[in-house]
């Protein structure tokens, strides 16, 4: 039986360069990757040998030539999480196009497990590191004296000097509200998740600043906070019903709550949107899609916040660096749950 190798496609090598054009592995090399202190002619009969025999350089060797090695890390609290998906999709999608390699590591939110993952990823020499947070609520920094560039998105750092990509959760209030009035509604709701989260305390900020903007005040006179989940979304709209018979439109914190309106008005024969209107935040299309009607929501562009983390994070390896908070515009996904037909 023949031997293993039997079959094998063999690659050009440097080597093979090398011996063709008549120069030292160390020189060719060099005319490669176009550095210094090599002869016009020589660089020109290394570069006609390469295109001979097909040869492709590694981009690893490449990078380490220039002091880079195309590997990043990506550093998140929660990496089965319904926000961290689409993000970590998004900055791989960006990473794959600049032909950069990912070590995803998951801290599960543990700062200790967060520091070890920290110098595992520096020991192996990574050009950028990118941190996702669980949750929109400020973050404290991995510190100054990193060797290498990082980008916070989701979670801002609590260190102004880094830079941050949050979605513009203020901006998302205003965007529910201003479409609310725009469908005719004047006696709007706030129904939302735990107070303590400043996604929360963002989105009603911007709904009650547009309400008042058009001379409008909530109904119950500001959010109704509670838990993020489709029991409190159904217990809220019962107490709200009670209390504000008149109430025609529902702005719910996200669309699990959203759903739990949507279950109350059934159960009362409300009909929605034609009596009351009603939408929620994150457009997670399991439930808004599936819901009857179909709900409109406020898209968070976490897949585009993830590759403008990536995008940042190449830019900071090329040098350019900056620091504050950037906060991304999101969308309005209309559905059914609020569009009155003409």
């Amino acid at each position: 039986m023949s031997g293993t190798n039997e079959g094998r496609v063999r690659h050009p090598t440097l080597r093979d360069v090398a011996a063709l054009s008549g120069v030292s592995i160390a020189t060719a090399s060099k005319a490669l990757n176009n550095r210094e202190q090599v002869h016009p002619d020589t660089r020109t009969r290394v570069l006609e040998a390469a295109r001979q025999i097909n040869f492709r350089p590694n981009p690893l060797a490449q990078g380490l030539l220039n002091g880079q090695t195309g590997t990043v890390g990506l550093l998140t609290d929660d990496l089965i999480g319904r926000f961290s998906i689409p993000i970590l999709t998004g900055a791989e999608d960006a990473f794959g196009t600049g032909r950069m390699s990912v070590f995803l590591c998951d801290a599960r939110g543990d700062a200790i497990r967060m520091q070890y993952h920290l110098q595992a990823l520096l020991s192996r020499q990574v050009d950028g590191l990118i941190v996702l947070a669980a949750d929109t609520d400020p973050r404290p920094s991995l510190g100054r004296d990193l060797p290498v560039p990082v980008i916070y998105v989701y979670g801002p750092s609590e260190d102004p000097a880094d830079l941050s990509l949050v979605p513009d959760n203020v901006g998302a209030g205003v965007l529910a509200a201003q479409h609310l009035i725009s469908t005719g509604r004047r006696r709007i709701a706030h129904i939302t998740g735990e107070r303590r989260f400043l996604a929360a305390r963002d989105r009603a900020a911007g709904i009650s600043e547009t309400l008042l903007a058009a001379g409008l005040d909530l109904v119950a006179d500001d959010a109704v906070y509670g838990s993020w989940s489709e029991s409190w979304g159904r217990t809220a709209t019962l107490a709200l019903l009670d209390q504000h018979p008149d109430l025609d439109g529902i702005i719910c914190g996200n669309d699990q709550i959203a759903r739990g309106a949507l279950d109350i008005l059934r159960e009362k024969r409300i009909g929605v949107p034609t009596d009351v209107a009603v939408m929620g935040f994150d457009n997670w299309e399991t439930l808004t899609t599936e819901s009857r009607p179909q709900l409109t929501s406020v898209d968070m562009n976490l897949e585009e916040l993830g590759r403008r983390a990536a995008q940042r994070l190449f830019a900071a390896i090329d040098g350019d660096t900056q620091s504050g908070v950037e906060s991304l515009p999101v969308r309005l996904v209309v559905r059914a749950s609020t569009a009155l037909e003409a």
